[in-house]
């Protein structure tokens, strides 16, 4: 198994674990989409996959509908988002995605969980050469099909790596070729279950269990904020 699909199956269980944080990113997500290429699914590839998110996810129609309403809520908070880069103790490298409508106070909070716990805020982009920015599609396999074939026409869409999980076939893409993918696997009929953007660490540095204590309190504080999305590091799991 590659590399991509190992860190990313150590790392699934704790980022869904939460329902309420879930349905939270998936949201802010949605109206996003809905707001930069308009509400109707059909029209906008985006928000089409974005919404197989929120069913893979278990996430209400409702909630699903109030976020796409939101997109057009004069009243509501304008998100922007933003990535944070920064080191934690023991040179452990952090990325954090954020969805902010007041980047001051969410700045603020990312500088303050980094200085309290004995890491420091960085600069944007300085981190990028330690991780590899990838598309994420996970499909169920059809009838039939022979997935050495399927990997061998998805290279030249821009898939590197697939891996067959379960009942569902685990596709990794450059970051820049996710609407290429993705317009391939609905032309040619693959159900797509979910698909998201992942920061995939080069090398994994090992720590002590007394580290990693330390490490999982700065990494919860990121993970309890409202306006961080998603948290990559390259600690090497359990």
């Amino acid at each position: 198994m590659g590399r991509a699909f190992e860190y990313r199956k150590a790392r699934k269980l704790k980022r869904w674990g939460n329902m309420s944080r879930t349905f939270t990113r998936i949201g802010k997500e949605i109206t996003i989409a809905a707001k930069a290429g308009g509400p109707d699914p059909d029209m906008n590839p985006r928000l089409r996959v974005l919404m197989q998110n929120a069913k893979a996810a278990n996430m209400p129609k409702d909630t699903v509908e109030r976020a796409i309403k939101k997109a057009t809520d004069k009243e509501a908070g304008d998100y922007k988002e933003i990535v944070y880069e920064g080191y934690g103790p023991y040179g452990i490298a952090i990325v954090v995605e954020a969805a902010t409508d007041n980047n001051t106070r969410t700045v603020a909070n990312v500088r303050s969980y980094f200085n309290k716990h004995g890491g420091n805020l960085g600069t944007q982009g300085s981190l990028a050469f330690l991780f590899d920015h990838k598309s994420v599609f996970k499909i169920k396999p059809k009838d039939g099909m022979d997935i050495e074939e399927l990997e061998l026409e998805l290279i030249d869409y821009g898939v590197d790596e697939l891996e067959a999980e379960d009942d569902e076939i685990v596709l990794y893409g450059a970051f820049e070729e996710f609407s290429n993918i993705q317009k391939y696997l609905e032309d040619n009929g693959y159900e797509i279950i979910s698909a998201e953007f992942e920061r995939i660490p080069h090398e994994l540095k090992e720590v002590t269990e007394e580290q990693r204590v330390v490490l999982d309190k700065l990494l919860d504080k990121f993970e309890e904020d409202e306006d961080v999305q998603n948290v990559f590091h390259n600690m090497k799991e359990d």
